[in-house]
């Protein structure tokens, strides 16, 4: 079969080769690949700056979004059939307390292995295989967007776990900002004006000028203001009490500037990855002032176990009810999989480029 591989560690190294078609075993399913969507954790596994090759293989094939048809089922697979349409979770457990309690997403010693980036081969590629429990089943309505389902669970984690840790006390939270307008601060509007919150989202983008992120907004009944008129330490003079914060640019900047201004009893939810080693001069007394004195939170989120998986197909649901079409556009661009290396070039102007298979 066609699969995309690279070389980890080597700079711009991925190619399209032939590998073995994969085989189920007797409690495996063998999936055939629709669409693989692409990130920035792709481009940056092309750019060798990370990515792990199996144990005993020296290419790794990448891809972690991902959306399928089940090819064939094992004779000992029950609750799958030929046909249904599935998406993979990415991450594999290790032996750890959380791990074993089906939470590889809060792995205590990284021993995990995560399909096409760490470990374990992706799903750029006509086929794989899994088993069962690390299948999700969707509609068939579903199978345009489908494979944007992977992305919106890294927001469903993030949201829903700030919820979880609101339970401390009484919390109705009425305003949510969202800093950040990729696909994950794009997504994270929309589960929270499913919600029922009223939502801003800030990104580097102008207002003033037509885009479809500002269309899909506006649609689902977002608020949408640019950086550079509205910074944001000036936003509460704007919103009043921010309850929750969403951020999801990776600035280190943003971050410190997020806990600045997050309202009394709020929760600042960082799931922006910063790399590099930028130092920034921040009013630490004043921050840790504010944070004890107003009962504030500041937590990290990333990956995603199988419930919230569930949790993203059942809001899918919820959005195409509410905002018929709205997922579909998310996808930018669609490509065949010989023309990936257009895909990992990264463009701000798209939303999600998707290779289908």
């Amino acid at each position: 079969m066609k699969a995309v591989t690279v070389l980890p560690g080597k700079p711009r190294s991925a190619t399209l080769r032939d590998v073995p078609t994969p085989t189920p075993g007797r409690g495996e399913v063998l999936v055939r690949l629709i669409a693989v969507g692409l990130d920035g954790t792709d481009a940056e596994i092309d750019e060798g700056l990370y990515g792990e090759a199996p144990p005993g293989e020296d290419h790794l094939i990448i891809g972690h979004e991902s959306l399928g048809q089940v090819e064939r089922v094992g004779a000992e697979v029950t609750g799958f059939a030929p046909g249904d349409l599935v998406v993979a979770t990415v991450r594999r457990p290790g032996g750890c307390l959380n791990c074993r309690a089906g939470e590889s997403d809060m792995c205590l010693d990284g021993r995990y292995t995560e399909r096409g980036i760490k470990g374990r081969h992706g799903f750029m590629a006509e086929h794989y295989v899994d088993a069962p429990e690390f299948l999700v089943r969707l509609p068939p309505a579903f199978r345009e967007f489908g494979v944007l389902l992977e992305p919106m669970t890294i927001v469903e984690k993030g949201i829903a776990q700030s919820f979880e840790i609101q339970r401390r006390m009484r919390w109705e939270p009425q305003r949510a900002l969202v800093l950040g307008a990729g696909t994950i601060g794009l997504f994270a509007a929309l589960v929270l004006r499913n919600l029922g919150l009223g939502v801003t989202v800030v990104g580097r983008e102008r207002a003033d000028v037509s885009s479809l992120k500002l269309e899909l907004l506006k649609r689902a009944g977002a608020q949408y203001l640019s950086s550079t008129v509205h910074p944001i330490p000036q936003l509460p003079e704007m919103l009043g009490n921010v309850d929750l914060i969403v951020e999801a640019t990776g600035s280190s900047q943003v971050v410190f500037d997020a806990m600045q201004i997050l309202g009394t009893n709020g929760v600042l939810c960082l799931m922006g990855i910063t790399g590099g080693t930028k130092v920034i001069s921040v009013p630490a007394d004043r921050i840790n002032l504010e944070v004890v004195l107003g009962n504030k939170v500041v937590f990290g989120s990333v990956n995603a176990n199988r419930r919230y998986f569930e949790l993203g197909v059942r809001h899918f649901g919820d959005f195409e009810r509410k905002w018929p079409g709205l997922l579909s556009r998310f996808i930018t661009k669609r490509l065949p999989l010989e023309e990936f290396r257009e895909g990992l070039e990264r463009r701000r102007e798209h939303i999600k480029i998707v290779l289908e298979v």
